[in-house]
Order: structure tokens, then sequence, then C-alpha cells
């Protein structure tokens, strides 16, 4: 199994040999490898067993390095940047050849962002190449939020991972790109349409849930706990699969026919419910419920994020 520890030099030395290295960011722990390494991104794609037509996003600490490394910057990109980084932002943005294409699985446009985690912006502050940085997990399954989790589900497939705690948000990125004046989110996460709309007005969602994606993160069939999950009136869906031991994930509400039952936020609080949700997806796998019975959340702020996840995760 692979360590764990704090060991940011060590980190530092394993990466900079090609190695790949579990790290965590405030949204979910990502499995890192240089980014401007064709063999450490081979290795993340082995890892995870992850299709080479799925692109990978890049890390890195601060704007000025970013701006080394594409062609241009878009004044509205300036814009989110400036207002939401470190934070729960990837843009897209025109990429120099520096770039491998493997990165980009052939895209002109290459995913950045600069993560808010204490550990990982020190880890990032010393090296001088960026960090390609998928969630560790195998391709397909649910997001880790804590280190444990990367050594549950990747073992030794990984050389290092550095313990950072529970991830503070808990679900993945906002991935936003550019077409002339448009600004376009094509993955819905952590930070709402909402909030970058009061930054650069009016956003075009295109979430086309697509087997060919044009940005991270964009397919149909993602997020899976390994058991089938069923989205619609909680009380109706659990009255008819009571005969099976049906596990129940809510917003707020507890619902006592459930066999296993597991609520978000009891205080209806989004961002809370978006930190719990893969967390308590992977429990489902542990209480050993034949189906997964979830609901519509509010489709506002983050209700939105956690609605597409639960959708990617029905459909797996």
């Amino acid at each position: 199994m692979a360590e764990i520890g704090k060991d940011i030099d060590y980190a530092k030395d394993v990466l900079s040999d090609g190695g790949i290295v579990g790290v965590p960011t405030e949204t979910v722990y990502g499995l890192a490898g240089s980014a401007l390494d064709t063999g450490a991104i081979l290795k993340i794609y082995k890892a995870k067993n992850r299709p080479q037509f799925d692109p990978l996003i890049a890390h890195t600490n601060r704007i000025d390095k970013i701006e080394t490394w594409v062609h241009d910057f878009p004044l509205k990109a300036m814009q989110l940047a400036e207002k939401f980084w470190p934070g729960p932002l990837t843009l897209l943005l025109n990429k120099t050849d520096a770039i491998p294409d493997l990165l980009t699985s052939g895209l002109a446009r290459v995913a950045f962002r600069i993560p808010n985690h204490p550990l990982t912006l020190e880890l990032l502050s010393r090296l001088d190449f960026p960090l390609a940085a998928p969630s560790a997990n195998p391709f397909g399954f649910v997001s880790p939020t804590q280190a444990s989790h990367v050594e549950d589900q990747l073992g030794d497939k990984v050389d290092y991972i550095l313990n950072g705690g529970k991830c503070r948000i808990g679900i993945e990125s906002t991935v936003v790109g550019f077409e002339e004046d448009e600004v376009i989110v094509h993955r819905l996460g952590g930070l709402s349409v909402e909030e970058i709309e009061e930054v650069v007005g009016p956003v075009q969602l295109k979430l086309n849930k697509s087997s060919n994606p044009e940005a991270p993160g964009m397919m149909k069939s993602h997020y899976s706990p390994g058991i089938p999950v069923i989205i619609g009136s909680i009380r109706d869906e659990v009255e008819k699969l009571k005969d099976r031991k049906a596990g129940v994930i809510s917003f707020s509400e507890f619902y006592h026919d459930a066999q296993v039952m597991k609520v978000l936020s009891p205080t209806r609080d989004l961002h809370q419910a978006a930190k719990n949700l893969f967390r308590v997806l992977r429990e489902m796998k542990d209480e050993e419920v034949d189906v997964i019975v979830t609901e519509k959340f509010p489709n506002e702020g983050l209700g939105k994020a956690i609605n597409d996840r639960l959708e990617r995760s029905a459909a797996s």
C-alpha cells in the first residue's frame, strides 16, 4: 500500500523523478504528476484506468506561471482568476507547445487551476512545472475526499499520498471556457454559476455529457458508487423497493422506512450537502445496500452541481 504522510519535500522528490502522488485540495484529492512529462501523465491514466480521450486539469500556484504555458489570458478569464483563485475554479485557455497534447487529449485548450489547500500550494511553490491532477480514484468511481480513500482505491498504484485531512468543499471544481466574449460553463462544481455571473455577467451552460469531452469531467457516466442509483421521490421509491436493502440519501429529511438512511444537511445547507456527498456515496457501499435512492436537490447554487453528480452516478 502507498505511504501516507505530510512530507512535502519527499512528495516534491517523487514528482521531480516522474512519480505520481495523491495530493489534497479543497475540492477532492488529486492524483498528481508532472503536467509537462508524458511519462508521468501516462502513469496517471494507467493508475486510474482513465481513457486518454478524457483531458486532465493542470495545477500550479501563481497566475504568472500559467501565463508562461498559455498563449493568451482573456480579460474575463483574468477577472475570474483574480476573484476566485486559489479556489474551485478551472479555466480553459489556449495552450503553448510546452503543454503535451497527451494532457489535453489533443485539444488546443488546457485546463488550469490554482487549488486552495496550504499543503498543495506549498508543494506547487517548490516546483518549476505544473501538476496534472485528476481525482485520485479509479476512472468513473466516486472521488476521494480524504487520504484513506486514495489508499483504499489506488493502493500501491500511487507512490505517495500527501495527507491534508478532509476536503473542505467535497466536489470538483467548476470548469469555465471562453469563446470570443462569451463565458461558458462546461462542468458544474464547487463554484456556483451565480457567483461567476456576479463577476462577468450572464454565462452559457454547455454541459454536454459526451464520450468525446471538450473539457475534463464531462463524461455522461461517472461517479459510480458501484451500486445502482435511483433519483426520484424517496418515499415512493422506498415503498417500491421494500423487498430490497435500499439506502437513502436525502437533502435534509429523515425517512423512517429506509433501512439505511443518510442525510446530507439537516439545516438544508447546500455547501454542507456538497461536502458530504461523495463520503456518503462511499459509505453506502460499506453498508452493502442493493440500491441507492436519492432525490433532486434545489436547482440553485451548489445544488446544480450536486444534481449533476447524482445524475452521472445514476447513469453508471
